[in-house]
Parts: C-alpha cells; structure tokens; sequence
C-alpha cells in the first residue's frame, strides 16, 4: 500500500464526520446512531439523503453545499476514497455531511425503520453476469425499504447500458413507479426537466468525467420504491 493511501487511512480514522466501526448483522451489536442520526449527530429533523458506493463522495458533499436544511450520508468500504469527501466537507464546515465505511449489505446496521428520505447510487459496479449483486438488485431494494418509508426515491446514474436496462426491467416487473429516466443525460435537459439536469450535469464523479473524456453516455433511472 502506497505511503499516500496510508497516510490518507490514518487522517480518516482522526475525522469526526466519519464511521468506521465495521459493525456486522450477526455480531448483535447496535451502532450507537442507528435511529438517533438526526438527534444526535445532526442535531436536527432535516430529511436523510444517503449515497451508496459513494466513493469520493462527490453527491453527499455537493447536494450538501446545495440543500443546507437536508443531510447527507455517504457509505462506501473504502476508506481512502472517502477521505476526500470527508476532509472538503470538514474544511468547509459542513454540519449536515457524515460518511459511514462498511459494505452496503449490511446497511440496515446503521438505519433504522424510516429513517433514509432519499437513495442516491451514482456510477456503482454494474456486476456483468451477476445481477443479485447490483445495487438495484431485489435484495438491496428489500434493505432500502426497512430503513426508509414508502416512496423514498432511488437515483441511479450510470455509464453501463446494461445496468440501466437492469434498472428499467426491476422497475417494470415489480410495478416501481418510474419518475424519470435518459439514455443520454446530457442531451436531454428537456425530458428531464431543469432541476433535475442541472443536479445531474453540475455534479459529476471522478468516474463521471473519466467517462464523459472517452465519450460515453451516461444513463439516470429515479424510480421510487
């Protein structure tokens, strides 16, 4: 492992916004803001908007800058990539940010029952030849739902073609309405309406614009669930 990575591992655990108690479902341990994120860390009764795979945590940061009465959680394993989110979000005095490190199948180890408003699941691995494991997945749809109440939107952005016919196909079967989807992002302000554009091309992941250089389309599914 690199010395910056290392070093970027060790300035994480110091930061306050940040989670790192690798809590497991089976170990029966409850995480100590399961239920109480708003009470006791953000100290508020402002709605929670989580990012999975949230990487650099480009979205939790930004739509934080963006919407000061909303929250914004970022999950992701890796620790490294958080540290930037984590550390722009500490620099700036951003009271409504926090971010969680640990898998996203063990998430309802964080959340309880109603507490996440909104799901934001931008560029996730799109898993070829293994659907159960997509973050759109039925399993993963089924662990969004005992943590956030009926209706909670999912925002899905991805550059994989098939991964966003994947989407389209769960929200099909399983009668999910479907608020807005593109097959070209960028070349579709007027189906998606101003709001949702400017969110969708002002905020961009590292792995955004690596696929924008190279001439890929990027792909939005919103569908509650």
């Amino acid at each position: 492992m690199g010395h910056r990575k290392l070093k970027k591992f060790a300035e994480v655990e110091t930061f306050s916004n940040v989670f790192q108690t690798h809590l497991f479902p089976e170990d029966g341990k409850v995480f100590p803001l399961k239920g109480k994120w708003k009470t006791d860390y953000f100290k508020n009764d402002n709605p929670i908007t989580l990012e999975l795979g949230c990487g650099r945590g480009e979205y939790t940061v930004e739509l934080a800058r963006r919407f000061p009465n909303q929250n914004f959680i970022g999950m992701d394993i890796k620790g490294a990539r958080l540290w930037k989110g984590a550390k722009a979000a500490i620099e700036e005095n951003l009271a409504n940010v926090a971010f969680v490190r640990n898998r996203i199948d063990f998430i309802e180890t964080y959340f309880a029952q109603d507490e996440v408003n909104d799901i934001w699941i931008p560029f996730p691995d799109p898993y070829p030849g293994k659907a159960q494991k997509r973050l759109v997945a039925p399993p993963f749809i089924a662990r969004y739902r005992k943590i956030s109440p009926a209706r909670t939107v999912v925002h899905l952005k991805t550059d994989n073609h098939e991964l966003y016919e994947y989407a389209l196909e769960q929200v099909a079967e399983h009668k999910y309405p479907l608020l807005a989807s593109s097959a070209n992002v960028y070349n579709d302000a007027t189906n998606l309406g101003v709001e949702r554009f400017t969110l969708l091309t002002e905020i961009q992941t590292y792995y955004e614009k690596l696929f924008l250089t190279i001439g890929s389309k990027i792909h939005y599914a919103e569908f509650s669930i």
